[in-house]
């Protein structure tokens, strides 16, 4: 026999009303589009992640540097002692 435990928490009103109408719409319990994704987040199967919202400035300048570092430009050396990064940069 499968037990269940109840969990708790706030969400924002005008959030959790169009999670629910939209649940409606396609079918389903609210409480079975969360115990969904609870269970493909425990499996792996559902990730999170933060999206970068960069102004076009920084967007060009990410993209940049995503160029060199694919081109091995503008790359800084290893250094396998302080000192050889200190002087590195001293020069």
């Amino acid at each position: 026999m499968s037990t269940t435990s109840q969990v708790i928490f706030n969400v924002d009103s005008k959030l959790k009303s169009l999670a629910m109408k939209k649940a409606k719409a396609q079918g389903m319990p609210f409480s079975s589009v969360l115990k969904f994704a609870i269970k493909a987040f425990v499996e792996n199967k559902f990730k999170i992640e933060l999206v970068p919202d960069f102004n076009l400035k920084t967007r060009w300048e990410v993209d940049e540097a995503l160029k060199d570092i694919a081109a091995g430009k503008n790359l800084s050396p290893t250094f396998s002692t302080v000192d050889e990064m200190i002087a590195h940069l001293r020069k």
